[in-house]
């Protein structure tokens, strides 16, 4: 069921077959209430201008995410200027059948959806389109991709990225403009001092951190609870935990280096790991558009993300492989070796991760920013079930187009150099979230 509240309209006039409308209305009213959190409906065919303000104006707007306009007969755009004088709410317009051909038109429903949307179009209101009867499943899953879409929308709004420490020198596509961020996705950006976060954590009690190692000996192979940096994990992770607890964070993007082996003595990696393994998202360099898309990811398909550099290409499998020095969830580890504890391979500092990601189908994708604003990158692949080709955690990903021709492509086009990936194919629905936030989508 989508975590929505929605505002239902059917709108028709006397002068069409109301009866066959009733028959749609009853069905889709059903069909909404199966699928959606909250319906507010008028429970009858609204038929006035006048009795469609009664009935809004009993409403309030804060207490609505969408419109959903179903245009059950033909109506004149009164009726949505109406509606948008007390909501401004994105809106589904919704056009049904002709119940019959031959004779009398008895609907004009598909004209009706016509006008409405030309006047949203006129107006700048943010609208999507949909055509079919309620019993439809075609009609069906559009819709449910719509109301997703709009879903992932409301979250971004309430999705607060926690910032542990500026991005490394030279980590330009890491950062972000807050005010914009804001204004084109609804997320918040929250500051965590990283120096302090090192200074406190250390001064925990061991009954509240022991219990971070805990959860990580039941997924990772060769944890040893007396290793230092295995213990500066958990220390951090507790303090980290029990900070966007209390400040209501819901992902976090790191600043991993030098600082973590420099100043803790410990792998930022094995952190990063345990957070999206437990659903905070969680990027490492500090890249906040990193997080964003691993959110967006993890919403969409439901399970943790990877987020890793495009790092080798192979024609003959017509793959690249994506890597990075030891951060991954746990359970995107191949089941045949498990997720392993390990040293950075160029540090040579624990606790790391050390896998190579299991097989199956995955949707890679990017949130990301150049001057001429935000764009969204998203194409399909398959994980393929070889061995683990670098230290650290990697996948190898075989691609629907040419590699060669993808791998110029993302070179032209300057995408950030980090890959969120998802296993499931949720391209087609990460397109329609780009098209709901007015964002550019690249398809390869």
């Amino acid at each position: 069921m989508v975590d929505l509240s929605v505002v239902y309209l059917p709108i028709g006039r006397k002068t069409f077959d109301l009866a066959a409308g009733e028959e749609y209305r009853l069905q889709s009213e059903a069909w909404l209430h199966e699928n959606v959190k909250i319906v507010h409906s008028p429970g009858e065919i609204v038929t006035s201008v006048e009795d469609l303000e009664q009935f809004i104006s009993t409403v309030e707007s804060s207490e609505v995410d969408l419109i959903i306009y179903q245009s059950i007969t033909f109506a004149d755009a009164e009726f949505i200027m109406k509606a948008l004088e007390y909501y401004d709410k994105p809106v589904i317009v919704w056009s049904v059948r002709e119940p019959s051909v031959g004779g009398r038109l008895r609907l004009n429903s598909l004209t009706g959806g016509n006008s409405t949307c030309h006047t949203l179009k006129v107006q700048e209101h943010k609208y999507q389109f949909v055509f079919g009867n309620p019993d439809e499943t075609l009609l069906q899953d559009k819709l449910i991709k719509h109301l997703k879409s709009e879903e992932i929308v409301k979250k971004l709004g309430n999705l607060t990225i926690g910032v542990i420490g500026e991005h490394p020198p030279g980590f330009y596509f890491s950062g972000t403009d807050e005010d914009e961020l804001q204004i084109s996705t609804g997320v918040q950006i929250h500051k965590i001092d990283l120096y302090e976060a090192f200074r406190k954590c250390v001064e925990l009690p061991e009954e509240e951190w022991i219990k971070e190692i805990e959860l990580a000996e039941k997924k990772v192979i060769g944890l040893s609870r007396n290793d230092q940096t295995v213990i500066k994990f958990a220390q951090f992770t507790k303090y980290i935990r029990n900070y966007i607890t209390k400040h209501d964070v819901n992902a976090l993007a790191v600043r991993c280096w030098p600082d973590f082996y420099t100043e803790l003595g410990a792998a930022a990696c094995s952190t990063l790991s345990h957070f999206t393994e437990d659903g905070v998202v969680s990027s490492c360099e500090s890249d906040i558009h990193g997080s964003i898309s691993m959110f967006i990811l993890k919403e969409l398909a439901g399970s943790a993300p990877y987020l890793g550099d495009l790092v080798h290409v192979n024609e003959e499998n017509n793959s690249v492989t994506f890597w990075h020095c030891g951060a991954g969830a746990y359970s995107l580890a191949n089941p045949k070796t498990g997720a392993a504890s390990g040293v950075h391979p160029n540090r040579k500092i624990g606790f790391t991760l050390e896998f190579g990601l299991k097989a199956g189908r995955v949707t890679i994708a990017r949130l990301g920013k150049t001057v001429e604003g935000y764009r969204m990158f998203v194409m399909s692949g398959e994980a393929l079930d070889t061995p683990q080709q670098f230290n650290g955690t990697s996948v190898e990903v075989a691609l629907q187009n040419n590699v060669l021709d993808t791998l110029y492509n993302i070179m032209d086009e300057g995408l950030e150099p980090h890959f969120a990936m998802v296993y499931g194919d949720v391209k087609e629905q990460f397109i329609d979230l780009g098209k709901r936030l007015g964002i550019k989508t690249i398809v390869f």
